[in-house]
């Protein structure tokens, strides 16, 4: 997969644009940041959207800013020229694909149907656009296609919104969701933006899904920990279970046989997405520790820990 497409895949959600007035850019893309959605697909829909891509770029380079609605390759020039960093379609129209490619410019053109993806397949493509999303038959129509295409992946946008994004996340054939329902052109042409900025992060947070799933408390041996499982399982009916290195009282209190990391012990926080948590978590200034590190038999991260304590508790991400 492209870098680029790889890294908008962390990020999960790529917000679609269409700019009335340059003005509204930065401030815009400033509020995409801080939300914590560095990307946004810019549509050449309206006459804005080539100087709004070059001051996106130029004022935020961290941002992975691209094109939308582009269809023909002299916009693809112009969005390119401007700074995009990846260009997206409605449709598929080979001679543009072809031309991108030529460039060795990501495009995620625009498909509806399993024609569509025969098509992307034979222009050597791996990634495409599902549109419009629900229109076109949702994540179950995205799901029969995958079952003959099975190296395809997508990115369903149209119709894609806070409630029905996890549907199209949990899928392991979606990238991302392309979506406005943080950005939408009311709330920009009212200047709005430290709502629309309040909107991407309630829609990150939603995605990730953060949840404490139990505490570990750091018993001085094997009998302690018996113990102090068993004082929560006779006063809340917790019921207790042994294991190798921990007794659990239910599922939300875990007992260390011998003391383990943190000073008091270690809270595990579930996420929907691990992978796509600990990227935007980084980019909030969290240190993982990667010698913690767990994954399954193939190779998909299964929990890790930060690498400082919060209030003299470890804490590690799992996924649920």
């Amino acid at each position: 997969m492209n870098p680029i497409v790889e890294e908008i895949s962390k990020i999960g959600i790529v917000p679609v644009i269409a700019l009335d007035d340059v003005k509204d850019a930065k401030p815009l893309a400033e509020a995409l940041c801080k939300g914590g959605l560095p990307c946004a697909e810019v549509t050449f829909r309206t006459d804005a959207a080539e100087e709004s891509i070059r001051v996106m770029a130029t004022e935020f380079p961290e941002m992975l800013v691209g094109a939308g609605t582009v269809l023909t390759t002299e916009q693809v020039d112009r969005a390119i020229g401007a700074g995009a960093k990846f260009i997206v379609s409605p449709g598929l129209n080979p001679k543009v694909v072809s031309y991108c490619l030529g460039k060795n410019v990501p495009i995620l053109p625009g498909t509806a149907n399993p024609s569509d993806v025969e098509a992307a397949i034979e222009l050597g493509l791996e990634v495409v656009k599902f549109f419009p999303a629900e229109q076109a038959g949702g994540i179950n129509m995205i799901k029969a296609m995958s079952a003959p295409y099975t190296k395809m992946k997508f990115m369903p946008t149209g119709g894609v919104n806070a409630n029905n994004l996890k549907d199209y996340l949990d899928f392991n054939k979606i990238v991302a969701c392309g979506g406005s329902w943080m950005v939408k052109k009311d709330l920009v042409s009212a200047g709005k933006f430290d709502e629309i900025e309040a909107l991407t992060r309630e829609a990150v947070n939603k995605m990730l899904g953060f949840e404490l799933r139990h505490v570990g408390i750091n018993a001085p041996d094997e009998n302690s920990a018996d113990q102090t499982a068993g004082t929560f399982e006779a006063i809340f009916g917790m019921t207790k279970k042994a294991g190798g290195s921990s007794v659990f009282a239910g599922t939300a209190i875990e007992v260390m046989k011998t003391p383990y990391l943190g000073a008091n012990g270690h809270i595990a926080i579930g996420t929907n997405y691990i992978e796509r948590a600990v990227y935007h978590l980084e980019r909030q200034g969290v240190v993982f520790d990667e010698d913690t590190a767990k994954k399954d038999d193939k190779g998909n991260l299964k929990a890790i820990y930060l690498k400082d304590e919060i209030g003299g508790f470890a804490v590690h991400l799992v996924q649920k």
